[in-house]
Formats: C-alpha cells, structure tokens, sequence
C-alpha cells in the first residue's frame, strides 16, 4: 500500500476501502428520508476516506478502519447538514405521533399499537404506516429539542457550544437513565430491531431477513421505536442542556 518512495499508494488505499465507505452509507440510509441518495453519501463517505489517508501517520490496518471510519461518517454528516432531513409537515406529524404515545401509555399504562395509534390519530392503519415510512430521517434528538420555554435563540446562541452537543447531553444521567427505562418498554419486536441495527450493525435488508419481513416494514418499526423513546425523554432533554450550560 506504499509507492517506491514509502509513500502511501492513494488510489490503492482507496480501492481497499471503497467497501467501508458503502457499508457506512448503507447504515446511515436507514436513517434518512428517502429524498437522500445513496451516491451523495458515498461521494461525501470518499471525501472522508482520503481525508483519513492523508491524515493517518501510523499504518493501515484495524486502527486505521477504526479512524477511518469516524472520518467517513462525519464527512457523510457534513454534507447532509446543509440540508433539512426532514419536510416541516412531516416533523409536525412526528410531534402528533409522541404526543399520542404519551397520552395512550398514561391512559393504558402500557405501549400502545400501531392501530390504537392510527386509530387516535384519526388515519387508518396504513396511511399511519406511510407516515413512519416517509419520516425514515427520525432521530433520537435534533438541536431543537435543546431549547427551554421561551428559549427562541437557543440555536443562534449554542451552535457551536460543546454544553448543546446531542451526543454529550445523551451521556446525562437522567437522560440515560430515562433512555435505558424507554428501550427496556419497547415492545419486543422494535427491540430486537434496534438490538440488530446499533448492536450488530445490520443494515435495513439484512435486518429484515433475521425477522422475516420487508425492508420497508424494518424501516417502519425503526421510525415507531424512535418516536416511542422520544415520548419518553424529550422533556428531559433541556433540562440536561441547562444543567450542562451551568456546569460549563
């Protein structure tokens, strides 16, 4: 992997790890809506992987797949960035659809179903599955969620304070205490989706092989089982902000 002169061989590297490259763009794809190409990712994914090349001073074997990768994926994220995941519409539906999770969980005292949901949402059971299907891009927390009452200029304000990072505010206490609470209720099939999709890092198809069901119904399980752990921690989540910001 090095030219005569000790150099490394760039367009050998490249060709090395341009399966690392798709792998974490097939990963991420089951994170965003379906407006994302899959090419873009991976043309970001490249732009990151010669960016660990140039950069990584120390070999080129598991250490280097390990940076790489964190190169690969943030240079993926960069380029998604400047772009809205997800339609407003489509985020206010999302909101409708924690709230009526929340509601039905305290009436019943249990997770309610996909039919109970459609049912109080006033949509039949497969437009409700439509909407999980088009809000694939669901997340666990967007930068929105950090802002208190009456905390319009939270963003403006905290962009690039490391105390509104989402990764960081996971990491409180009380929001992973929360967290862990949430993932233990979920019902026993969005459970061992999530299992196989962050523990085993199967991709959508792979997942649907090991359960026996489609694709797109992997996706729809994924996008219920976030908007059901965010029923759970979204009020804690500016309160960790708010103490982060304190400590800092």
């Amino acid at each position: 992997m090095y030219t005569a002169a000790g150099q490394p061989d760039r367009e050998q590297l490249v060709q090395r790890f341009v399966p690392l490259v798709k792998r974490i763009a097939y990963h991420l794809m089951a994170r965003l809506p379906p407006s994302v190409q899959f090419d873009d990712l991976v043309q970001n994914g490249m732009i990151g992987l010669l960016d660990a090349i140039d950069r990584f001073q120390e070999g080129f074997g598991a250490q280097f797949e390990t940076y790489a990768t964190q190169r690969i994926r943030g240079a993926m994220l960069d380029g998604l960035r400047e772009n809205d995941w997800l339609p407003r519409n489509l985020r206010r539906e999302l909101r409708r659809i924690e709230t009526a999770i929340n509601q039905l969980e305290h009436e019943h005292g249990r997770v309610p179903s996909e039919k109970e949901l459609a049912e109080a949402l006033g949509m039949s059971l497969a437009d409700y599955q439509k909407t999980l299907q088009d809000a694939r891009g669901h997340q666990l927390v967007y930068f929105d969620d950090l802002a208190g009452e009456g905390d319009e200029g939270f963003l403006e304000r905290h962009f690039t304070d490391n105390a509104a990072d989402p990764a960081a505010i996971l990491e409180d206490k009380s929001v992973k205490a929360t967290l862990i609470t949430a993932i233990g209720e979920l019902p026993e099939r969005e459970k061992m989706m999530m299992a196989l999709y962050y523990e085993q890092d199967l991709n959508l198809r792979e997942i649907g092989e090991v359960m026996g069901v489609t694709e797109s119904r992997v996706c729809q399980l994924h996008t219920q089982a976030i908007a059901r752990l965010r029923s759970q921690i979204v009020g804690e989540i500016p309160k960790a902000a708010k103490r982060r910001k304190e400590k800092a």
